[in-house]
């Protein structure tokens, strides 16, 4: 039996997770509401936070799993990517933990821990890609087994995630804006009005210059009718997430076809939005792809997906000492 204990603490949200032998038996979070007064994440705050919400978090998730903290054969932790206050936080309790248990220490790529989610509740075959999104990543990933995967595909400037934060911030929603983008474009029209999809070579992604179209187009719209957004939301979020949504489908089409895959799968946070989940369900009937989705509760940061993957290094006793550090931008 294999008992791993999962923490994650890469951004906001601080997470642990209990993993055993495979199976996840219990995955608390605690959100940080305060970075909604700020429009975004204030990176000191989060660390302070993370500070006040790491032990109870724990605490919880042991005993919601009904086990005993001597019972935890090892402890996985992010390392990286992303805010090294947060990380440091998560780091330095994963190593306290371990070091008064003898427990060993297991390290983990926040964006692998993305892909190796759809474990939790399904068995994709190998080999599979993976279009991973969120507020920081944009990836397709060539996934050949547990511990082999490959970036095929990267954002060149601004993420996914971001672009739909960011356009929420635009017309005036508050933090973290994305889910409202999806919430408002479910009752209007994807067709209402058209932004530029951009022509970049291979299989990277760009938003930047998205970004600046949807700004603009806001600009000029309210400078003609200060009404403008109130009256045209549900219509303008519709037609800025059919536009992200194809981006993206439309990369991944492409990754399909040159490495003539047919297993295919969404991961990290916006791979909870139902307009990409859609179109995914549809791109798959229409290319004969099997498609992989996580749960809703694995899409956005959590400790199951840090658990888990820290379960199957374990199997390969993929240890590391206790000089770790955190990594804000650990190589994937």
């Amino acid at each position: 039996m294999a008992i791993i204990l999962g923490i994650e603490s890469s951004c906001d949200d601080t997470s642990a997770s209990i993993c055993i032998n495979g199976n996840i038996h219990s995955n608390v979070v605690a959100n940080q509401a305060v970075h909604q007064l700020y429009g975004g994440v204030v990176p000191e705050l989060a660390s302070r936070a993370h500070q006040q919400n790491i032990i109870p978090t724990v605490y919880e998730a042991i005993s919601k799993a009904k086990i005993h903290k001597n019972d935890i054969d090892a402890v996985a932790f992010t390392r990286g990517p992303g805010l090294l206050g947060s990380l440091l936080v998560g780091t330095c309790f994963a190593k306290a933990f371990a070091l008064a248990g003898n427990l060993p220490l297991i390290e983990i790529n926040h964006m692998q821990a993305h892909i190796i989610s759809l474990f939790i509740d399904d068995n994709p075959s190998f080999p599979f890609l993976c279009l991973t999104v969120s507020g920081g990543h944009t990836q397709i990933v060539l996934v050949s087994d547990f511990n082999k995967m490959e970036v095929i595909g990267q954002t060149l400037d601004d993420a996914a995630g971001e672009s739909f934060d960011k356009t929420a911030k635009m017309l005036g929603l508050p933090y973290p804006g994305g889910p409202l983008i999806d919430f408002y474009a479910q009752k209007g029209n994807p067709k209402a009005f058209k932004f530029p999809e951009p022509n970049i070579p291979g299989l990277d992604f760009s938003f930047s210059g998205l970004k600046t179209s949807i700004m603009y187009f806001v600009r000029d719209h309210v400078k003609e009718n200060s009404r403008f957004i109130t009256e045209n939301l549900n219509d303008i979020c519709a037609s800025v997430q059919q536009r992200i949504v194809s981006i993206l489908i439309n990369k991944l089409k492409i990754a399909a076809t040159q490495h003539n895959i047919k297993n295919i799968s969404i991961a990290g946070g916006v791979s909870a939005n139902s307009g990409l989940r859609n179109a995914l369900k549809i791109a798959s009937q229409e290319n004969n792809w099997k498609m992989f989705i996580p749960k809703l509760e694995y899409c956005t940061d959590n400790a199951a997906m840090i658990a888990i993957t820290g379960y199957y290094k374990f199997l390969e006793k993929d240890f590391v000492n206790q000089n770790v550090q955190p990594l804000s931008r650990m190589p994937f």
